[in-house]
């Protein structure tokens, strides 16, 4: 009977925390995108100062699975936020590539498998005497693993403004804009342009939200979230 009820409450704890994380994620990066707008960039993608941390809280905190499952649920949130983006995806005679088949391949792509990604962030958990360290390198391998997903949404969907992105933005005054237009084109070009744009974010939020791992670990182990480890190296 005490098993049961102590499952009960773990399970009630899970799920509380997770919507709570998930709630303050979307939190900060809306707010980043109504009161800091210069970090958004132009065709998608922003810089939004560690709102997936919290995302990547849970998957730390109560395993994989739920990390996903979190994932998942913030990448629904995450359309609904950007609902505007989102419906010109499906909108007939826009200039968004579409057919339905491709806005559905980018929701997916772009969002669910992107932020479900963040869910890996407890990987490495254990594995290391410092949480922290732990934590950092499990939200540093995530983040990568999204950036991986974008780079391939962007390379597939968006590739068709790569020309114009090194002819005609802030990259043609680099020398190294008209050598990549010289030496590629095609999918080599829309990878190389998916490459440069989705690191123009994705790059600071990871320096960002891995600096941020330290503290967030620390108030993590402090509130019974994270494990604490027995060697007093792990408070760092």
């Amino acid at each position: 009977m005490a098993t049961a009820v102590n499952i009960k409450k773990q399970r009630i704890k899970r799920l509380t925390v997770s919507a709570l994380m998930i709630a303050l994620g979307a939190f900060i990066d809306l707010f980043c995108k109504l009161f800091l707008p210069f970090l958004t960039l132009p065709f998608g993608g922003s810089i939004s100062i560690g709102s997936m941390v919290p995302i990547m809280v849970v998957g730390y905190a109560f395993g994989i699975k739920t990390g996903l499952f979190a994932g998942f649920v913030y990448s629904l949130l995450q359309m609904v936020l950007g609902m505007s983006t989102v419906s010109a995806l499906f909108l007939p005679g826009s200039d968004s590539y579409t057919n339905i088949l491709n806005a559905v391949l980018i929701c997916l792509i772009d969002y669910v498998l992107a932020y479900m990604a963040l869910g890996l962030s407890g990987i490495f958990k254990g594995r290391f005497k410092s949480t922290g360290a732990s934590f950092a390198l499990g939200c540093a391998l995530s983040l990568t693993v999204c950036y991986i997903f974008h780079v391939i949404s962007g390379s597939i969907f968006y590739g068709a403004w790569a020309e114009w992105f090194f002819s005609d933005t802030v990259m043609a005054e680099l020398s190294v804009s008209s050598w990549i237009l010289e030496k590629f084109s095609g999918a080599g070009l829309a990878t190389i342009y998916s490459l440069i744009y989705n690191a123009c974010y994705m790059i600071p939020e990871t320096v960002i939200s891995v600096v941020l791992c330290f503290p967030v670990a620390r108030a993590a182990r402090s509130l019974k979230l994270f494990e604490a480890h027995p060697n007093k190296s792990d408070a760092r």
